[in-house]
């Protein structure tokens, strides 16, 4: 049977032709002339299959880049220092681009500074190394000193096989063992801070999924230095003026030596210290402490004191008159403050001291035979009372003594309570080697050492530390 004889046998019954059979309405889209399938048609052979593990590795991928970004920036939100925030840094890019060292150059534009350079995995020896090489023969140093086309991110994949890099370059590269480097320069609207440099031991360059996450972070961290540099320099400034208010030198009086001891608080803090000679070869001797911190305190406490150098003048043999002139002065100048003080008029020559504390701790006598605080009366502090007045105290040091008067925050800065805060004072220079008693600034340095060890104390709201020293011959 033929091909015509099989479509005969097939056909339907009747007369349905073309021009006779009904006609399908038209949908948009759709001939109705085109017979539909009942059944799915296979997809052609080469259009692939939707890739969904492909999909799920790359979202599993973004999001284990974000956490990781967000897990290393609050890391670095969470340093209050400059030289913290730089460490974090580098650090925090050496893991994003896959590098174990490296360094970091602040440098701000603006020449404000400050100007520091901090390593990874490198000794000073090797900074120093590295700083030996021209600027201009480094992509880091280019952008530096501001020359164009170094705005971006600078790769070095082979230092050491590229022979248009500057000699010196590559002997540094090679002695220290280092064959690539990156370089992320740190910037914000207002303009450059500085350049992080990672270096890679092995010929390589990170991936560009490891560049754009390392950018991101540098983004950030350059409007977080740039916070903290703003908080470096308002410190600096408040530094310089304290240092300003304090006493340049101290006066030299015969039968006394005189040493006197400053830590300055991360906020900087009102405690003052202060020695002046009066008539008679007598010295009128302060210290004092003004609540709160920053420029309103240094202001109080330049007031302060300078108010105390004239009632001392005024009326330095009677302590009590001093600081009852001192009350009225902060009443006056300071109605929502309040501040402590000490003031003591030393006769050398008789070895006598006479003082008046207004809530201030005693002083400390130390010497070969003995070692214990004077005993004065309890007092409020100034700008507490509509009126101030207390008795004075008298004492005689030995030859050899030394008086320590010394600020409250001494003690605070212990971290104990105030009991055990004077048990360790009373240690401290009870403790003072023999050899240190004949200098007063050795006894004070020793006390400091001992009462605040390295590091104690050095949070953002420890406290002012003033002491002075008087050593009677």
């Amino acid at each position: 049977m033929g091909v015509c004889d099989a479509i005969r046998q097939n056909a339907p019954v009747g007369k349905p032709n073309a021009m006779s059979a009904p006609h399908l309405p038209k949908v948009a889209g759709i001939d109705p002339l085109i017979p539909v399938s009942t059944q799915t048609a296979a997809p052609p052979p080469d259009v692939p299959a939707v890739p969904g593990a492909f999909l799920q590795d790359r979202l599993a991928g973004w999001v284990s880049d974000l956490t990781t970004l967000h897990e290393l920036t609050e890391s670095l939100a969470g340093t209050c220092a400059l030289d913290g925030a730089l460490h974090e840094l580098l650090s925090a890019g050496a893991a994003l681009v896959g590098a174990r060292r490296g360094l970091l150059v602040l440098e701000p534009g603006d020449g404000g500074g400050p100007s520091r350079t901090v390593g990874l995995g490198l000794t000073h020896a090797e900074l120093g190394h590295i700083e030996t090489v021209p600027r201009g023969a480094t992509a880091y140093g280019r952008f530096l000193d501001g020359l164009p086309d170094t705005g971006g991110p600078q790769a070095s994949p082979d230092i050491l096989g590229d022979p248009s890099l500057d000699t010196h370059s590559r002997e540094v590269a090679l002695r220290i063992g280092y064959a690539a480097s990156y370089a992320q320069p740190l910037t914000t609207p207002a303009g450059r801070l500085g350049v992080a440099v990672w270096l890679y031991d092995e010929p390589a360059e990170p991936l560009e999924r490891q560049r754009h996450l390392v950018g991101l972070y540098g983004r950030y961290a350059a409007q977080h230095l740039a916070r903290l540099l703003e908080l470096e320099r308002a410190r600096a400034d408040t530094a310089v003026i304290r240092e300003e208010l304090l006493p340049s030198r101290l006066p030299h009086t015969p039968g006394v030596r005189l040493a006197a001891r400053h830590r300055s608080a991360p906020g900087g803090g009102g405690d003052w210290y202060d020695a002046l000679p009066l008539p008679d070869d007598a010295l009128g001797l302060a210290v004092g402490s003004v609540h709160g911190s920053g420029p309103s305190a240094l202001a109080a406490m330049g007031r302060l004191r300078a108010g105390l150098r004239a009632y001392a003048v005024l009326e330095g043999e009677d302590p009590v008159a001093v600081l009852s002139d001192l009350e009225l002065l902060v009443r006056l100048t300071e109605p929502a403050g309040s501040a402590t003080a000490l003031y003591a008029y030393c006769e050398p020559g008789h070895r006598t001291v006479v003082l008046a504390g207004a809530g201030h701790a005693p002083p400390l006598v130390t010497g070969d035979l003995r070692t214990e605080f004077v005993e004065t009366s309890l007092s409020a502090p100034l700008g507490m009372l509509s009126c101030w007045e207390a008795p004075s105290a008298e004492f005689s040091p030995l030859p050899g003594e030394t008086v320590l008067l010394y600020t409250d925050g001494l003690l605070r800065r212990t971290g104990g309570t105030t009991d055990r805060a004077f048990a360790r004072l009373h240690a401290a220079a009870a403790g003072v080697p023999k050899a240190l008693r004949l200098d007063p600034g050795a006894v004070a340095d020793h006390v400091l050492r001992t009462v605040l060890p390295e590091g104690r104390g050095r949070d953002a709201d420890a406290e002012d530390v003033a002491v002075l020293a008087v050593r009677f011959d």
